[in-house]
C-alpha cells in the first residue's frame, strides 16, 4: 500500500454519473428511502463483482467506484498506477427486512477468493485486494465474525492459507466512471476473472 504522502492528488469535483442502474431501473446515488442500507465489498474486478451483487433478490441497486485510499473523486487510470490507495468496490443497496447483511457476506466469501493480498485470480495490484467497508457497528462486528467463521471453514476444507481481507468502516465511496457502472450488463461478453475457492460458508 502506498503512503498517503506518496498518493495523486485527485481533484474536489465527484465524477458525473448517470444516476440509474442499468438493470433495476433505480438510482444508483443517495439519497436512498430511510429503510434501504448499504453495503461496500471489494472481490477484485468491479465488473464481475457488481453483477454477483445485483443477479440476488430483493437488491434494489448497486453501484462501482473506489474507496479505502487517499486520493479524492479518482479515475480509473489513476486507481491503476497504485497511488491512490483505493480498492476496486460494489455499493450494494438493499433492503434488510427481505435481504439480510449475513446472506450479502455468504455471497462475497464464495465468490473470490480472499487468501490472495494484492492480487485476484491473474488481476494483480492493490486495486484487486479484498475489502469489506462497513457503514455501522453492527455490519462491522458481523463482518469481523464472518470473517474468522469462514476461515475455520477454509481451514476445514485443507486450505491452510490465511484470509487478508481488509474489513473496516467505510469512508468515503467515490464513484467510477459511467462506462464502468454495470458493465457487464451493456457488455454481456466482457471479461470476468471472478471465482470462488468452491467451499461453501455455511454446512
Amino acid at each position: 500500500m502506498p503512503d498517503s504522502a506518496d498518493c495523486l492528488a485527485g481533484r474536489a469535483t465527484p465524477m458525473p454519473i448517470t444516476n440509474r442502474h442499468t438493470v433495476t431501473g433505480q438510482p444508483i446515488a443517495p439519497p436512498f428511502p430511510d429503510h434501504l442500507q448499504q453495503a461496500v465489498f471489494a472481490l477484485g474486478c468491479f465488473w464481475g463483482a457488481e453483477r454477483k451483487f445485483w443477479q440476488q433478490p430483493h437488491i434494489v441497486s448497486t453501484a462501482v467506484g473506489y474507496s479505502g485510499g487517499y486520493t479524492p473523486n479518482p479515475t480509473y487510470e489513476e486507481v491503476c498506477t497504485g497511488l491512490t490507495g483505493h480498492t476496486e468496490v460494489v455499493s450494494v443497496i438493499y433492503n434488510p427486512s427481505l435481504t439480510s447483511y449475513e446472506e450479502l457476506l455468504q455471497l462475497f466469501w464464495e465468490s473470490h477468493n480472499p487468501t490472495q493480498g494484492m492480487q485476484q485470480g491473474n488481476d494483480i495490484g492493490t486495486q484487486y485486494r479484498s475489502a469489506i467497508y462497513t457503514t455501522s457497528q453492527v455490519q462491522l462486528d458481523t463482518a469481523l465474525a464472518s470473517k474468522q467463521h469462514y476461515q475455520q471453514r477454509l481451514t476445514q476444507s485443507g486450505i491452510n492459507k490465511a484470509i487478508t481481507t481488509d474489513i473496516q468502516p467505510l469512508g468515503v465511496f467515490y464513484y467510477a466512471e459511467d462506462y464502468h457502472q454495470q458493465y457487464l450488463a451493456k457488455n454481456p461478453q466482457g471479461y470476468c476473472g471472478l471465482g470462488g475457492l468452491g467451499v461453501d460458508f455455511d454446512k
